[in-house]
């Protein structure tokens, strides 16, 4: 099965489904390991830096959101490490998991933003294109 698996979150409904799914796979080798990685959009991150500039815990929301693969991952006894990129999502996630060289990519089909509620997520389509292992888009 597969030993080396990124999984991408953003802390949405999609994403945690992402995360059991990826926990699930990883349990069946013991030498299978998750990357989970979570993409600062720099859009994105501008607007919560304005709308949180008194706040001294910015990164906790971004922690807070990853808090859940990481409970889950511990509690299932899957070796993981979690990583925070930044730039564009969709080409960030595609870049690190190509240089990398994941053995399966996993991923909700639908992110935080709003936009993405109206269809297939641009990011997970972005991802399925254009990596170059294969990708599961969790719904």
């Amino acid at each position: 099965m597969y030993k080396k698996i990124l999984l991408a979150t953003d802390g949405s409904e999609h994403s945690k489904r992402a995360a059991e799914q990826a926990i699930s796979i990883a349990k069946c080798n013991e030498d299978s390991s998750i990357d989970v990685v979570y993409v600062v959009d720099n859009d994105r991150s501008k607007t919560e830096v304005l709308n949180n500039w008194n706040s001294t815990n910015l990164n906790d929301l971004r922690k807070k959101r990853m808090k859940f693969v990481e409970n889950k991952a511990k509690e299932a006894g899957v070796k993981f490490q979690i990583n925070i990129l930044n730039g564009e999502p969709g080409p960030t996630i595609v870049n690190y998991a190509n240089k990398n060289n994941f053995e399966l990519v996993i991923i909700g089909s639908r992110g935080l933003n709003s936009l993405q509620e109206l269809m297939l997520g641009s990011v997970s389509h972005k991802v399925a294109k254009r990596a170059n292992c294969p990708v599961l888009i969790v719904k």
